[in-house]
């Protein structure tokens, strides 16, 4: 099923530059900006918008679909990063740990972006 534009959960903003996101707010759309679950269980009709300005611009047109998105292979890579986030994400939490019990303020990046002088 394509991007349902009328879903109360779907997002499009473009930018200066000329790009344009297309995606589900809730992130259920595994294959976003081609396609929707066919049945998404949080799909909600978008009724009213009250106290949006819309702009004259219509929504951009879903890009085409890339080759190999029914074969796993769009779901192997993000699982795959998805899997390195997991693992980096432990360790960061130890050492913002580690540098709080220890009492610095800001930790790393305050020692990169202090003043010379500082000490």
């Amino acid at each position: 099923m394509p991007m349902r534009t009328e879903c109360k959960h779907f997002e499009s903003r473009s930018y200066p530059s000329g790009d344009t996101v297309r995606k589900c707010n809730l992130d259920l759309a595994p294959h976003a900006p081609w396609r929707c679950p066919d049945d998404c269980p949080k799909y909600e009709r978008r009724l009213a918008d009250a106290a949006w300005t819309h702009g004259s611009l219509i929504v951009s047109a879903t890009p085409p679909e890339p080759d190999g998105l029914d074969d796993g292979s769009v779901e192997a890579v993000l699982d795959a990063a998805e899997d390195i986030l997991n693992e980096v994400a432990g360790s960061v939490m130890q050492e913002l740990a580690e540098e709080r019990e220890r009492g610095e303020r800001g930790g790393r990046l305050r020692r990169l972006f202090r003043r010379r002088g500082d000490s």
